[in-house]
């Protein structure tokens, strides 16, 4: 069975829903790229699957570490590349709530972070940059 079930709705759009829950998303193509920029791009989503990942992937961390990240938030800013046009580079930075983290903890998630299933799909030129600003 399939995950993802996606429709082209026309004018560069597409409807995409996950088929176990339902949940939908809207992309648009940018505005950079003869969209309206009215939703995700699709490139959009990349970088937010990856910042997600990360934070997903930190979640187990801590939870085994039996300490909290809720509230734990990331900026993501994706940066295009031309020739071929592509993400060129994703830059997140992860600020943290005002926890009591011990250092071992911090270092546990850090690298954590770094074994998330879409940074590892992704291609190796693809440039990731994480800052982790522990508060």
């Amino acid at each position: 069975m399939a995950t993802v079930e996606t429709v082209y709705l026309g004018d560069l759009r597409t409807q995409a829903t996950h088929v176990r829950s339902g949940q939908q998303i809207i992309t648009d193509a940018p505005i950079d790229n003869q969209g309206k920029g009215e939703a995700f791009s699709p490139t959009d989503l990349l970088a937010t699957a990856l910042g997600s990942c990360i934070l997903t992937v930190m979640g187990i961390a801590a939870r085994e570490q039996k300490v909290s990240i809720d509230g734990t938030t990331c900026s993501i800013t994706k940066i295009m590349a031309t020739e071929p046009r592509r993400v060129g580079a994703i830059e997140i930075t992860f600020n943290f709530p005002a926890r009591d983290y011990s250092d071992k903890v911090k270092i546990i998630l850090e690298r954590a972070a770094k074994t998330c299933p879409v940074a590892k799909s992704l291609h190796p030129d693809l440039e990731e940059k994480l800052v982790f600003n522990w508060a």
